[in-house]
């Protein structure tokens, strides 16, 4: 399921009084507790992430103290007391089977010992399989029958619109939709310590912000040191490239520049379609006639996904969608 669609699902789900308990299933570094937390921040409740691959049964259930000759648990601080929020039991398959064990009470009863969780809080619970290189440990069956199993896929158009509501460089935004392939660039088998995952281009968006500040070369290590040597190595080509583009904001205003290699006339098209606001969508309909045809195909269809009403009733859409239609319909 993709990121957008599993933040409506948890949008519901904190509304619902009876809801199911989901469990995200994906790979390292893809967003996972980033879409929790946000879904809890855009609705104005708590959020409690519990990291339970760091912990051991105590530090989930709390220790035993005397009180009136009882034994009584006395629950860890970490965990909600009031209020209402998500509680996200997050790396749980790489949680020892005691602390998984803990966790079981928690999801089924909503309580630990003595501890029991406030209504008003919902627990979403991710992580990690055998298969994405963690070292995971076998969740029993009557625990992963207590779940809503979903796949957290890696979506581009999902992950564009969250990049630039966050602030993601703008070079890193467009590399990205010119490779939408290298948006998630992860094997196990190869055993990297650095590869292209959401999280990582994040942490790359922080390091071009240095670029003023360290060496190019300290810069290129860094970078290659964050997303992998090869992603670094087709990022810094693109760069290039993008030194070769002309003004994108002459074309938005009525220049008609003509790219002699398809790699520019992409790199033209994404900034294009990155930068262009939806008053300017007549404009770049007219440039579509100065495009190679496939990069005129491209930028019709970004168009489309942004605002496809605006661009239908853009004038000469209607004719170029007839001389292109083939291209348009792939």
């Amino acid at each position: 399921m993709r990121p957008k669609d599993i933040a409506l699902l948890l949008r519901e789900i904190i509304l619902d009084k009876n809801p199911p308990t989901i469990f995200l299933w994906g790979g390292p570094g893809i967003g996972k507790s980033t879409v929790v937390a946000e879904v809890a921040r855009d609705a104005g409740i708590g959020f409690c992430d519990q990291r339970l691959a760091l912990m051991d049964p105590t530090d989930l259930r709390g220790v035993v103290i005397p009180e009136n000759r009882k034994a009584v648990w006395l629950p860890p601080e970490s965990l909600p007391s009031d209020g209402e929020g998500i509680l996200l039991l997050d790396e749980l398959t790489l949680a020892p089977p005691l602390v998984q064990s803990s966790a079981y009470q928690l999801i089924q009863d909503k309580r630990l010992g003595e501890y029991i969780l406030p209504k008003g809080w919902r627990i979403i619970a991710a992580s990690n399989r055998a298969e994405h290189g963690a070292n995971v440990f076998k969740m029993a069956y009557p625990l992963r029958n207590r779940f809503t199993h979903i796949e957290f896929d890696v979506n581009v158009d999902d992950w564009k619109e969250w990049a630039v509501k966050n602030g993601i460089q703008e070079e890193i935004i467009e590399f990205i939709l010119f490779r939408p392939d290298l948006l998630y660039k992860f094997d196990p088998k190869l055993n990297e310590d650095a590869f292209a995952s959401p999280r990582s281009w994040t942490a790359c968006s922080n390091l071009l912000r240095l670029k003023e500040k360290i060496s190019k070369n300290i810069l290129q290590e860094s970078i290659e040191g964050t997303i992998g040597k090869g992603v670094a190595a087709e990022f810094f080509g693109y760069l290039e490239i993008r030194k070769q583009l002309p003004s994108i904001e002459k074309i938005l205003a009525g220049e008609n520049f003509v790219p002699d290699r398809i790699d520019v006339a992409c790199a033209i098209v994404i900034a294009l379609a990155m930068r262009a606001r939806t008053e300017q969508f007549g404009r770049l309909v007219e440039y579509l006639n100065y495009l190679p045809a496939d990069a005129a195909a491209l930028l019709a269809k970004m168009l489309l996904t942004r605002d496809k009403a605006t661009v239908l009733r853009t004038s000469g859409w209607k004719d170029f969608a007839n001389s292109h239609a083939e291209l348009l319909s792939d």
